[in-house]
């Protein structure tokens, strides 16, 4: 009775505290240039029209013409400066917009990295800050800036991002807008100099801004807001209608390429499903702290630390036979669905493992859990 009572003082409590956050819009984009910007700042002057407190917190026009007039008429938050390595450089000021508190506040460039010194390392940690000061946001990113994506994206461009967002920010918005253009029409508009100036055209054609790897790149901003549609709607869903609740359990090792391709994969999983999900590292006897390499150990908090952004629950156990603490933890976790890596291993290790892997897929397939495994 007692747990019943505590339960719905701390629905009553999360309830509270929800409606005091302010709400959280993301425009989406394929790539630089589709016109997230200059939505951002449209959708500002309507808002101002209406007579909402709106203003500018950080713009990045890039000095495109059509987007750089838009900002003719709306409040603009003076940003801060700071010296860095000898240079004087502008960056947003997270203090003066929680002190102004507008109703809305416009921050672009989501997964720009801060300036050192800068009380967050972030932008996307600025915009969490101004979010639960009860101030609604507007924000956009690029379909490569997102964490679990990083090894599609790279993939598919030969660039591996640097900034990147937790998967678990985008989840935190209200609504996901797509930004959509064809193939064609973005080169158009790079080729006609509204994107980049003249000197990096050419070269923005030849590497980034090619018609392949656009279309590939708008296909997973298209999945990914359908996919932030469908959780949207899941979520609410009524609570008298039963629904199958997934728990995803990724397994992984020290070896540090195969456990991060793993964790970003099982990440988007569990983001399709929005399901709960785990991340387990078992520590066998030859891979203890005292006998596995220095890189290897800095390897595996750097992937305990990516699960974690990616709204993973970190599991480390330590145990002598893998598969019995897989069992354990699939028993524990209630897991419906264990991801493990595609087995790189020689005929003869594969020989001496079937036995391993059929008592591991038997005992699995008995409890009707699914096993997957990524490339």
């Amino acid at each position: 009775m007692d747990n019943e009572k505590e339960n719905n003082v701390k629905h009553f409590l999360d309830l509270i505290q929800k409606s005091r956050k302010g709400k959280f819009k993301v425009y989406i984009g394929m790539s630089a240039g589709v016109g997230k910007t200059f939505r951002m700042l449209q959708e500002a002057h309507t808002l101002l029209k209406t007579g909402i407190d709106v203003k500018i917190g950080y713009i990045e026009t890039h000095f495109r013409k059509e987007t750089h007039e838009l900002l003719d008429g709306l409040p603009v938050i003076p940003r801060r400066t700071l010296f860095y390595k000898g240079k004087l450089l502008e960056e947003m000021d997270l203090q003066a917009i929680i002190n102004l508190r507008p109703e809305v506040v416009i921050v672009d460039e989501l997964a720009h990295t801060n300036i050192e010194g800068s009380k967050n390392e972030k932008r996307w940690q600025d915009v969490l800050e101004i979010l639960e000061a009860g101030i609604n946001v507007i924000s956009a990113v690029n379909i490569q800036h997102i964490e679990s994506l990083n090894e599609n994206v790279k993939s598919i461009t030969n660039i591996d991002v640097q900034e990147r967002i937790p998967d678990s920010v985008l989840k935190l918005a209200d609504e996901v807008v797509n930004i959509d253009l064809t193939s064609d029409e973005l080169i158009a508009r790079l080729k006609e100099g509204k994107i980049y100036t003249a000197d990096k055209i050419p070269t923005a054609l030849n590497n980034f801004f090619k018609s392949d790897q656009i279309l590939q790149l708008r296909e997973l901003a298209l999945k990914e807001v359908a996919s932030q549609v469908n959780r949207k709607v899941e979520s609410e869903v009524p609570k008298n209608v039963t629904t199958k609740h997934e728990k995803l359990l990724a397994c992984i090792s020290s070896n540090d390429k195969i456990a991060k391709a793993i964790i970003r994969k099982t990440a988007r999983l569990a983001s399709y499903y929005n399901s709960k999900w785990y991340v387990l590292y078992v520590e066998t006897p030859k891979e203890s702290s005292d006998k596995i390499a220095l890189d290897k150990q800095r390897h595996l908090i750097n992937n305990f630390k990516l699960a974690t952004q990616l709204g993973a629950e970190v599991i480390k156990v330590e145990n002598t036979h893998i598969t019995d603490a897989i069992l354990e933890v699939v028993s524990q976790k209630q897991i419906t669905t264990v991801c493990i890596g595609k087995p790189h291993l020689s005929l003869f290790k594969v020989i001496l493992s079937t036995t391993i892997f059929n008592k591991l897929l038997n005992n699995l397939t008995s409890s009707n859990i699914d096993l997957v495994i990524l490339s």
